[in-house]
């Protein structure tokens, strides 16, 4: 259960050498007023997706690889190809989840929880999260990127998650990495490579069955 809630919001632990010369952003409704406007004319993603997850009992990470589709409205499918297949999908407010034991669908609808993780899912990877209520975020850039650190504020969201952060280039204003700390100390992070942005993505992508 932890993995899939792990994976699907989405979910890195950028290193000290990876937030040299990070500073607060100079000037912050610029900023949110450009990301804003990137995430609206975000109509889908596909790309491949590599995630490293840290476990404090294990010395080496546990790295996993796979593609990744993203499409409006609030339309999320991970699924992993190395070194297991797994599969995770969010349609709206349901879930499915698939691997070798067990091929299941979840309502959301009435489990904050899930609700939650839809919400935090399409966030991340659509670039709304700073219309997200249940976190306080700090916005830095350096010359490449700006970081998201978000914070959350409500008790469920903080038995899962110390914190977000988000890894985002200013070329084009996408996320490139997103990182889920939690609370024991082990981070998961997922980075995106071969991204396509507003390519056509059939629904059946989707499909809850």
């Amino acid at each position: 259960m932890r993995r899939w809630i792990m994976a699907g919001c989405c979910l890195l632990a950028l290193n000290a050498a990876a937030q040299t010369g990070f500073k607060p952003v100079g000037n912050l409704e610029a900023f949110k007023q450009q990301f804003a406007k990137a995430a609206q004319n975000t109509q889908s993603i596909k790309s491949d997706f590599v995630q490293e997850k840290n476990l404090n009992m294990l010395s080496e990470k546990i790295v996993s690889k796979g593609k990744f589709w993203f499409k409006k409205e609030n339309k999320v499918r991970m699924e992993y190809l190395s070194p297991t297949h797994y599969l995770m999908i969010v349609n709206g407010k349901s879930f499915r989840i698939k691997d070798s034991r067990s091929d299941r669908s979840i309502a959301a609808s009435g489990n904050k929880l899930f609700e939650q993780i839809s919400k935090i899912t399409a966030d991340c990877v659509q670039g709304n999260v700073l219309g997200n209520k249940d976190f306080t975020t700090k916005v830095q850039e350096n010359t490449q990127y700006y970081l998201l650190q978000m914070t959350p504020v409500t008790k469920g969201l903080k038995d899962f998650f110390a914190s977000i952060e988000l890894l985002v280039d200013k070329k084009d204003l996408s996320v490139v990495k997103i990182t889920m700390h939690e609370p024991s100390g082990d981070d998961t992070m997922i980075s995106f490579t071969q991204k396509e942005m507003n390519v056509n993505i059939p629904d059946e992508t989707f499909a809850l069955k």
